[in-house]
């Protein structure tokens, strides 16, 4: 690695270089606003560490770490309830229970790390390589050591730089796909896209707005989030509990702080049935894409008003009748992402316990304790 290339790593905004945002230009999480909501609104099992990458004195890269502890995680998933869950929940806990994520865990996409055109991708990697091991040495200090480093996500050309020495020792694994959808640019409105719909995925349409009559939409200020905090915390938990794995739960103040920092790039969207609000989804502009957040939702209305169905609706068209080119759905629900136009985009990761022994057995368990969805992917498009 070229000698000149050299890091430093932060764990407060405040202290991150002048010219950090110059170059978070292109990815609005890697700026100082959504890093400000890392730093106060994180999960509360997790410690992130921001890592500036310079070439002499000039700021070439910018990273971020996350550290999880997962005995801090009172439910890996509530949904199933059978021995390989328990199993999983066990290993992960005694065995794997600190994880150093070299990247963002609460996102799906590479949106943990940039390197200019100073900084070689290869020597970037190798350089987040040496800050891992430094970033492990601060835990060890403080009687964590890391037992899992982890690397994600990265699309099929993006992990190809890993193919060097120094990543000899990681598995190469791939996990549930990124969920993409591209806006065509023969879609002026909404109605351009259900045109292009083939006739059974029109009437789906037809029949979750159908479902959906009574619902009213309504984007949130920041005073109607705080108001509301309470009862958004308890729709998204509804949601993130019956998920077949967590890593984190979000503090009950994350949009609240989501919302304060990144005001008008942050999306808040309520759905409400006379007075009582009964879901909502999250949309967050960054750059020519927009990204899916979290969202909660009351499970008895979801069913009978085919409520997560209505919200990828309403978000395809937000997101045409703006301009945008693409809708990054990220992973879960895959198969009804898909029914609305979504494509599964392949996610690789790199992984390593700092056990040499455990280590050797990664790649052979890995797929075990990787929860798996059986999906069915749809074509909504006229052929």
């Amino acid at each position: 690695m070229n000698s000149a290339f050299s890091f430093k790593i932060y764990s407060a905004v405040k202290d991150l270089p002048s010219a950090w945002d110059s170059l978070a230009i292109n990815n609005i999480f890697l700026s100082k606003d959504y890093l400000a909501v890392l730093e106060d609104a994180a999960p509360k099992n997790m410690v992130c560490h921001f890592i500036g990458l310079f070439l002499d004195e000039e700021l070439v890269g910018l990273a971020l770490s996350q550290y999880i502890d997962l005995r801090d995680v009172h439910s890996f998933g509530e949904r199933d309830h059978c021995l390989k869950t328990k199993v999983r929940e066990i290993v992960f806990k005694y065995f794997s229970s600190n994880v150093l994520v070299m990247g963002n865990n609460m996102l799906t996409g590479q949106n943990g790390c940039y390197f200019n055109e100073k900084l070689p991708r290869s020597e970037g990697m190798i350089l987040l390589k040496t800050v891992a091991e430094e970033i492990k040495k601060i835990f060890n200090s403080n009687g964590k050591k890391i037992h899992l480093t982890i690397f994600k996500d990265f699309s099929k050309s993006q992990v190809e730089p890993f193919d060097i020495p120094q990543f000899t020792s990681f598995y190469k694994f791939t996990t549930q796909p990124n969920m993409l959808f591209q806006i065509r640019e023969s879609w002026k409105t909404f109605d351009d896209y259900t045109l292009d719909n083939s006739k059974k995925y029109r009437d789906q349409y037809k029949r979750a707005r159908k479902k959906a009559d009574g619902i009213s939409k309504k984007k949130l200020s920041l005073d109607e989030i705080t108001t509301y905090n309470p009862r958004i915390y308890q729709l998204y938990m509804n949601v993130a509990k019956n998920a077949p794995f967590n890593t984190f739960y979000l503090p009950e103040n994350h949009f609240v702080f989501f919302k304060k920092s990144l005001k008008d790039n942050f999306l808040f969207y309520g759905y409400f049935l006379g007075e009582e609000l009964i879901g909502f989804n999250t949309l967050i502009k960054n750059g020519t894409d927009i990204d899916t957040y979290f969202l909660g939702y009351d499970e008895k209305y979801q069913r009978e008003k085919m409520l997560y169905l209505n919200m990828l609706y309403d978000m395809i068209g937000y997101s045409i009748n703006k301009g945008y080119k693409r809708i990054v759905f990220a992973r879960t629900a895959l198969e009804i992402k898909s029914s609305v136009g979504a494509k599964a985009i392949p996610m690789y990761g790199l992984i390593k316990h700092s056990n040499p022994f455990i280590n050797l057995f990664v790649s052979k368990t890995f797929s075990y304790f990787e929860p798996k969805t059986q999906w069915q992917e749809r074509n909504p498009f006229k052929n």
